[in-house]
């Protein structure tokens, strides 16, 4: 009996692990906002549908942002939607080099 309890609690410690590992990674990836989709965009904190496709049209009208910051000119994006989802986007290195 001990020995099946000891079992599944090693087992659910990898689990655990397991999963906070995935989770790293997937946090880790940032949303490029130069090349984003719709579809990506809506993963974001505080990015409905709406917002994603202005984002899109604002990038086709004025160009690659050069900043994240600069998604902050985007109809529907404020200084608080920029703070929950700042930390999981970037302009992509092309962008940081010009």
């Amino acid at each position: 009996m001990k020995n099946c309890i000891r079992k599944t609690f090693c087992f659910c410690l990898l689990l655990v692990m397991i999963c906070a590992s995935a989770q790293a990674v997937f946090a880790s990836q940032k949303v490029n906002i130069n090349k984003a989709t719709v579809a990506e965009f809506v993963e974001l904190k505080g990015i409905g549908e709406k917002t994603a496709t202005n984002i899109i049209e604002y990038r086709e009208i004025h160009g690659q942002f050069k900043t994240t910051t600069d998604i902050i000119n985007v109809k529907g994006i404020g200084e608080k939607t920029f703070a929950k989802m700042a930390d999981q986007i970037t302009v992509g290195e092309e962008a940081q080099q010009k």
